[in-house]
């Protein structure tokens, strides 16, 4: 029997061990946190297969696809998919070899920065209207769990897996020869996420699964989560109002530099003696847009009420230029 034949046979006998261990034994408690409820497995247990499995109840048409593209796509992928500044959605049919890889894909991340607060419908709709972009399914398309796995896309037998990486029997990316020779003696940052950037992109992860809590029995306090301006701070910025931080601004913005977007503080000096500032920045606020300052586009924010854009708006207005 060769040196591999007994760890295999090794390893089957230690599993065999293991399930015929009294479940007593099997669900000892190590005190590290507690069961998932079925709820909160439902929760993250949203990835679809190519076959569809996974795919949920509901459905969507191109055409509702197409209002709900405009209000939550469109100012980041371009009007009709054609982007150059993020992902463009007119050459899919080049990229993915599974229409079900969209809705996986939409679901899961998008729209920016509020990601899974689509519904099921939602979802297919645009789906159903990115792929009719893209000549893939006619107009009058309507996308569900039955129809999506069905989709035969252009690329659908062009992706393989890379044999060196995928598979035992291609050839190996490396050969395991350590260098060793030259070796760098100090280590240099050459880049970098801006800052702030990944803490305050999505804020409480409790609010972006649709209401779930988190699977931690005693979660921190709501002030030391990701994503709270005054988490730890003192600064002017712990004035900023809760919906700011909530509606993922300060991923982009921050008090007095830029990141992404100009600095609140820029904003208000930008407007300053503007009668009209009020009523423009709710409207970009709620719209999204690009071009005033750079080309990289601000989503809308729809959901947003008049109250909130407000709020929000005449806060930044109040922000002064440290002198």
């Amino acid at each position: 029997m060769s040196k591999s034949d007994r760890l295999v046979g090794a390893l089957a006998v230690a599993l065999l061990l293991v399930i015929a261990l009294p479940a007593q034994a099997r669900e000892k408690n190590y005190h590290l946190g507690r069961k998932a409820t079925a709820a909160e497995i439902a929760g993250w247990n949203i990835d679809v297969r190519p076959d569809g499995k996974g795919l949920p109840e509901g459905q969507g048409s191109v055409a509702q696809g197409g209002e709900i593209y405009d209000a939550n796509c469109a100012s980041c992928h371009g009007s009709f998919g054609e982007s150059n500044e993020y992902l463009a959605l007119t050459g899919i049919k080049a990229k993915l070899n599974h229409a079900t890889t969209l809705f996986d894909y939409i679901n899961r991340a998008m729209p920016f920065p509020h990601s899974k607060s689509l519904t099921a419908d939602q979802v297919y709709a645009v789906a159903a209207y990115v792929l009719n972009l893209n000549d893939i399914v006619p107009s009058d398309f309507v996308a569900n769990r039955q129809t999506l796995p069905k989709v035969k896309m252009p690329n659908a037998n062009a992706l393989k897996p890379y044999p060196g990486m995928m598979s035992v029997h291609g050839k190996p990316d490396v050969h395991n020869t350590a260098c060793m020779k030259n070796c760098e003696k100090v280590v240099k940052i050459t880049g970098s996420l801006p800052a702030g950037f990944t803490k305050n992109l999505y804020g409480d992860i409790r609010d972006n699964f649709r209401g779930l809590e988190t699977m931690n029995e005693q979660a921190p306090p709501k002030a030391d989560l990701p994503g709270s301006a005054v988490a730890g701070k003192t600064s002017a910025a712990s004035a900023m109002p809760k919906v700011m931080t909530a509606s993922g601004c300060t991923a982009c913005h921050a008090l007095d530099h830029k990141i992404l977007g100009p600095s609140f503080r820029d904003v208000a000096k930008k407007y300053q003696g503007n009668p009209g500032a009020s009523k423009h920045l709710i409207h970009k606020i709620r719209n999204g847009g690009a071009g005033v300052w750079g080309s990289i586009p601000m989503p809308p924010h729809p959901d947003l009420s008049d109250a909130d854009l407000s709020t929000m708006v005449q806060w930044i207005l109040t922000q002064k230029a440290k002198k």
